[in-house]
């Protein structure tokens, strides 16, 4: 009888979850990364909706929906996110490389910066798309294994104290965007 109702709510939330994937491409690419503020309030209020409500009482139609825009929102909303994260914590007075790396002066003088953790955004997107299926999986020991992956292959370049900070703070910071994202798919 008010079968409506459930399918305007699950409308609602797919609706929702789409604007917050199209805010989390403008801040990634255009560089408006304050734009995923409002996301990680939609991001909350999925989670509070799938605590009380459950997203598998929906439709399966809907619940594709919802796990598709969820997915793509803590792949595409992550490196915003690090970057306000970061910003926040006071990183980003870092100069920052053409490969989006940050340039860290060389022991003498006379040798040239170098840009050290490039490619940061690339690897960031994997690791969460990494994190997320895991997760979806019920393999959480593969997240371990995602961040000593991450750890070795940057080890070299965690020389000076504002790499290890950086990495640090956005490799967490990734971790828990990611973790967020799926966390409506796991408890609903």
């Amino acid at each position: 009888m008010w079968w409506w109702v459930s399918v305007f709510g699950w409308v609602f939330v797919t609706l929702l979850l789409g604007g917050g994937l199209a805010l989390a491409i403008i801040a990634s690419r255009r560089g408006r990364h304050w734009f995923v503020a409002p996301v990680a309030a939609i991001v909350l209020v999925i989670i509070g909706i799938a605590i009380v409500r459950g997203i598998h009482t929906a439709h399966p139609m809907f619940t594709m929906a919802i796990t598709v825009l969820l997915i793509g929102i803590g792949v595409v909303g992550g490196s915003p996110a690090v970057i306000t994260v970061l910003e926040l914590a006071g990183s980003d007075k870092d100069e920052l490389g053409e490969h989006g790396g940050i340039l860290v002066t060389g022991k003498t003088a006379k040798e040239p910066a170098r840009e050290i953790l490039r490619g940061g955004a690339t690897i960031g997107h994997l690791e969460r798309l990494l994190i997320i299926g895991a997760a979806l999986i019920g393999q959480f020991a593969a997240v371990a294994v995602v961040v000593a992956v991450k750890g070795l292959g940057r080890f070299n370049e965690l020389e000076t104290a504002a790499a290890r900070e950086r990495f640090i703070i956005g490799t967490l910071a990734s971790i828990v965007w990611a973790g967020a994202c799926v966390a409506p798919l796991i408890i609903g």
